[in-house]
């Protein structure tokens, strides 16, 4: 087990909590949740009250929905085909165009439920009061990697981050036998296409060196052999349903891990699981995404005890690290590098928004470089100081001003959601003029206008739940005192915000 932290814990250590086990909040959602104390506070982290369907997939993701535009799409295929049989000529050429438009059309329509996905995901994730659960999904879909690009149906894409959000503090072994069989995994990795004497080695590959176990625990040979028990997995494209087609499994006998039999899938998903390694992995990946990337061995020995422990069960393993002494080290707290999505959904609950501007949240992910539902590959994305060059930093402070101030100034359009096409400059427009900004009236009261100091602390501990550098502090009040003689606005509280918003410091948390 690892160390305690003890009774005693600070409003400072509730931001840090909620700023790594959900994307932040706003001071009075720190303070609420500082009053549970630091046990009750991860109870509600890892119990949350809200319903995993509190937020209604779009109409198209349902699942009749998408079995009747499937069917539609199908039969509407084979009548172009149908159509071109025997033309010549210019009859011909008319035919292939239609069929060109055709692809168009369902090239936008997949653009478009693409944006509406992602805008659904990121609201889900701004307004939820499930942020443990959330983030936890977030984890769950970089680990296992699937993008909208190749897969190509949105529907999919949103199924399986419900089984993501699901099982997210659940059992990692049930949950990876599950990805096993998921339809936009299995796309994605073209396990529909692996069978009998032609076995695909993509998912037998990634389950052991991305998903569960690492580099060097595992053999070639182990590949080759698992890949044959993955064979004989089939999609129904039109209803979605996985099945698994014995004439093209191969029913032969494979050896993987030492361990020889007519291996399926599940049984080479049930042999990874009965390696060790399996569970001090995982503990390794938990504890870098939501402390640091340098953990003790000592660390990641009980954490791995935990997991292992408990049957692969997540939340167990969670519990002791959020109320670990380690936690809440000075190594660990404010040294993180906000991803784009914590960046733009904290800024958001920071400054109490509910309802960023339309097109916000995707031109902010495009530009910042984490596309909800587009990881770049099938090891996710690169975290850490990955995240930071000179013009995403730039970007950071522009989209930062768009929000506190208005401004549009560097913000760019950005790329579409398959790759082609772009957000207009129209739309971006349209984005800043619509825009009325962040409700300054109550997070800059009027009696705290007049005091410089006492807004400059308000605000810091706002945006950074705790204390900053003097010099930070210092440039900070003398900023809010430049404007005492004048009317302290809404404008220069904008100006101090965005000020603030543009420090090394708020890319941490």
């Amino acid at each position: 087990m690892l160390a305690k932290a003890d009774n005693h814990w600070t409003v400072e250590e509730a931001g840090h909590l909620l700023n790594r086990a959900g994307f932040g909040g706003s001071p009075g959602e720190v303070r609420r949740l500082h009053r549970l104390g630091r046990r009750g506070a991860v109870d509600w982290l890892l119990e949350p009250g809200e319903r995993v369907d509190a937020f209604p997939v779009p109409k198209w993701a349902e699942q009749e929905a998408m079995t009747l535009a499937v069917k539609e799409i199908m039969e509407e295929r084979q009548q172009l085909r149908m159509d071109e049989r025997g033309l010549s000529g210019k009859a011909a050429e008319k035919a292939e165009e239609k069929r060109r438009a055709f692809q168009r059309e369902r090239q936008q329509e997949q653009r478009k439920q693409a944006a509406e996905a992602q805008g659904w995901w990121f609201r889900r994730i701004l307004l939820t009061r499930a942020p443990l659960r959330e983030k936890m999904t977030l984890f769950w879909h970089d680990h296992f990697a699937t993008s909208i690009r190749k897969v190509r149906v949105p529907g999919l894409m949103i199924r399986q981050n419900q089984l993501f959000r699901e099982q997210a503090l659940g059992d990692f072994r049930e949950l990876t036998g599950e990805v096993m069989v998921d339809p936009a995994m299995m796309i994605y990795l073209d396990t529909p296409g692996s069978r009998k004497g032609k076995p695909n080695e993509n998912f037998a590959r990634e389950v052991m060196e991305l998903f569960t176990l690492g580099e060097g625990h595992y053999s070639e040979e182990d590949i080759r052999q698992a890949a044959r028990a993955f064979t004989g997995y089939r999609l129904n494209r039109l209803t979605g349903e996985v099945f698994h087609a014995k004439r093209q499994w191969d029913e032969g006998t494979k050896t993987v891990f030492g361990k020889s039999g007519n291996f399926t899938g599940e049984d080479v998903v049930r042999l990874i699981f009965e390696k060790p390694r399996a569970a001090r992995f995982m503990a390794g990946k938990i504890w870098a995404f939501f402390a640091d990337d340098n953990p003790a061995e000592s660390t990641l020995d009980a954490l791995a005890k935990t997991l292992g422990g408990s049957g692969y069960q997540m939340k167990p393993m969670l519990r002791e690290m959020f109320l670990s002494e380690d936690f809440y080290s000075q190594r660990v707290m404010r040294g993180q590098i906000k991803c784009p999505v914590q960046f733009l959904i904290q800024l958001l609950k920071e400054l109490e928004v509910e309802r960023p501007p339309v097109g916000f949240p995707l031109l902010g992910e495009q530009q910042l470089g984490q596309v909800l539902f587009m990881p770049p590959n099938v090891a996710g994305w690169d975290w850490g100081q990955a995240w930071i060059n000179t013009n995403t930093l730039l970007t950071r402070y522009n989209l930062a001003g768009f929000i506190t101030k208005g401004t549009d100034d560097g913000l760019k359009p950005g790329k579409g959601q398959l790759g082609k096409g772009t957000m207009t400059g129209l739309v971006k427009r349209n984005m800043a003029k619509n825009w009325q900004g962040p409700d300054y009236g109550r997070i800059a009261p009027e009696r705290l206008r007049g005091n410089p100091v006492a807004l400059v602390d308000s605000l810091v501990f706002r945006f950074f739940q705790g204390p900053v550098a003097d010099k930070a502090r210092k440039s900070f009040i003398e900023y809010a005192k430049s404007k005492q003689d004048a009317e302290f606005t809404d404008k220069e509280v904008g100006e101090l915000c965005h000020l603030m918003m543009s420090t090394p410091y708020y890319q941490l948390c």
